[in-house]
């Protein structure tokens, strides 16, 4: 039972440290007025990363024993670390199949920074893959993240406009 409790004890730390973790990931992001659609690409590949590393810690063969040695005693602990285990495997879906999809847009990210302002030729292409990634995510569907992307997108287009007249 003191090894059991010793366990828990790490559990408990562990799902803290693990809940902040999708708390943080959670939070609004405060970006700038010149942020561009590759920001958002980032975004979800830090993201992605940092929810693999989680999970392959969770994997781990220590992990695994310590979990094993607490069903064994059938600790309590366990039904909250299932839960979490649970949280961190769909945020790292999301995160995964975010990428995926913005991948698709990432051959316009550079023509839309580097074209003139006459972008006209790259805008139906885009927004088909836009329309394309809305109609069969499972996770960016959302409200929130495509006003993002919509968001950063024409912010990249009123940077290029910006360069041009400059230059001009």
């Amino acid at each position: 039972t003191e090894l059991t409790e010793k366990l828990e004890e790490v559990i408990m730390i562990w799902t803290k440290q693990i809940r902040q973790v999708l708390v943080e990931s959670e939070q609004i992001r405060r970006e700038g007025d010149d942020v561009g659609p590759s920001a958002e690409l980032e975004h979800w590949k830090s993201r992605m990363s940092s929810f693999n590393s989680l999970l392959d810690e969770i994997k781990s063969s220590r992990v695994k024993k310590i979990i094993s040695i607490l069903q064994a005693a059938r600790s309590k602990t366990l039904k909250q670390w299932k839960e979490l285990d649970g949280s961190i495997t769909i945020a790292a879906n999301e995160a995964k199949d975010n990428v995926r999809y913005l991948y698709t847009l990432d051959k316009f990210f550079g023509p839309l920074a580097n074209a003139s302002p006459v972008l006209v030729e790259h805008i139906p292409s885009l927004m088909n893959t836009v329309f394309m990634i809305y109609y069969t995510s499972p996770y960016y569907n959302t409200s929130e993240h495509m006003t993002s992307l919509f968001l950063k997108i024409t912010n990249q287009m009123i940077n290029t406009c910006k360069t041009y007249l400059c230059e001009g």
